[in-house]
């Protein structure tokens, strides 16, 4: 009931926090059931094997599940795990849920061994849910490898410093799929590690993660300079890989551009106020293509000169097409936002094992929400990790028994009801890998 002046009581409203059959982030449900498909907690206790008799060591793969759920629900830190135990969320979820000490002395129990534990869990999830028809098959997969910087605050962050933009914190790996921003493979490493630190492996176990997972069709990888490397374009070569990677502008390869004539360059689409050009030309027996802008008009007097942008590729296609795909490589930056966005908003521990941990099971988190569109939602059209907890997640709802059955009760006039539903149905409807 509502007056002219506005809601009828609200200073005097009377606030209980009471209500047993309360369920804290009801969507949460679509993800559990998702869970229950893939079966992710009988995975998790073959592949997580701390010693018996460690701190933390008992009950590790509903530890684990309960730290995936808080993730989903939004949990950036061990303290918003408590979440889970709120009303009957807990029984959604399948029963006893860990407290947040429980689960932090969990992650401090982690050695690098675990963490690995933990990788191989990301791994043969990935391929389980590929199985089930979120992989590419026979298309086109697209790769795009990255590092970013992980900023934390505290000084007490074991691992942490200073790297290359000069912020106090970790400097992990990604390699995420551009089409669906799944994120296929992270490693956790230092803050001052250098970015080409662990990268060839990193790529190795990429390329043999993919292709357990079930993709057979043409790959493609691609990465900034960073990730230059001759053993790097080997190793994709052997493999059979398509790849395009940034190269600095050192000696030899502004040499090479030099040499391009002037009538080799074409010119391509650029904003108003500036011009681009794209060319090519070989460096070191590999294709090398070259794009270079520069301003135009009064801005043009501060920075009258082309500023040139190069990589390498093993790619036969026409440039304008290879140049395009390969600035799209920019795509990664948006799921190092969803995941900044959600459990990796900072590294909530001071033992880089078990932030290491952490990083790896935020990743799988972030996994769940994407199978669940992919695989629960006719339209994939790929939306933000907050925008599908907010419409399919993070819902208010009670959880009632009678008849020995229980019902889910969610808010009437949902604007998203039918795509929860869709969600819900599609999910049952899949075949268990259990």
């Amino acid at each position: 009931m509502v007056h002219d002046d506005g809601p009828v009581g609200l200073d005097g409203l009377k606030v209980s926090f009471d209500d047993e059959r309360a369920v804290a982030g009801a969507g949460v449900a679509l993800v559990a059931t998702l869970a229950l498909r893939l079966g992710l907690e009988a995975l998790a206790g073959q592949v997580v094997r701390l010693r018996q008799g460690r701190p933390g060591a008992a009950n590790a793969a509903r530890k684990v599940m309960a730290l995936l759920y808080a993730m989903v629900l939004g949990a950036d830190s061990i303290d918003d795990t408590g979440v889970l135990g709120a009303g009957r969320t807990d029984r959604l979820l399948g029963g006893w849920v860990p407290a947040p000490s429980t689960l932090g002395t969990f992650l401090r129990a982690f050695t690098f061994g675990h963490v690995r534990q933990l990788d191989k869990l990301l791994g043969e999830a990935l391929e389980r849910a590929w199985k089930l028809g979120a992989g590419p098959g026979e298309e086109r997969l697209v790769v795009d490898v990255d590092s970013f910087v992980g900023q934390v605050c505290g000084r007490l962050k074991q691992g942490a410093a200073h790297g290359y933009t000069g912020l106090l914190g970790y400097h992990p790996l990604l390699a995420t799929r551009a089409d669906t921003r799944e994120v296929l493979h992270v490693r956790l490493r230092k803050g001052s590690a250098n970015t080409q630190k662990g990268a060839l492996r990193f790529i190795e176990e990429l390329i043999a993660r993919v292709g357990r997972a079930g993709a057979i069709g043409e790959k493609l990888l691609r990465a900034d300079s960073g990730f230059w490397s001759i053993k790097a374009f080997e190793r994709l070569e052997k493999a059979g890989w398509r790849y395009s990677i940034g190269v600095r502008m050192q000696k030899g390869v502004r040499e090479a551009v030099e040499a391009i004539s002037e009538g080799a360059w074409q010119a391509i689409d650029y904003p108003a106020g500036g011009e681009a050009q794209i060319a090519e030309t070989a460096y070191g027996g590999r294709r090398l293509v070259v794009r270079r802008t520069r301003l135009l008009g009064a801005q043009a007097e501060l920075w009258p000169d082309w500023r040139h942008f190069a990589f390498i590729t093993n790619r036969d296609e026409e440039i304008a097409l290879v140049e395009s795909e390969h600035r799209e490589h920019a795509v990664v930056e948006q799921v190092i936002a969803d995941l900044k966005d959600q459990a990796l908003a900072h590294f909530p521990s001071g033992q880089f094992n078990a932030i290491g941990a952490w990083a790896v099971l935020a990743c799988l988190a972030h996994n769940l929400l994407r199978w669940t569109q992919l695989l629960g939602l006719s339209d994939t059209t790929v939306r933000a990790a907050r925008t599908l907890r907010r419409r399919l997640i993070g819902l208010p709802g009670r959880l009632t028994r009678h008849a020995r059955g229980f019902t889910l009760h969610l808010p009437a006039r949902w604007p998203w009801r039918a795509a929860f539903t869709e969600a819900l149905t599609r999910i049952r409807a899949l075949p268990s890998m259990a």
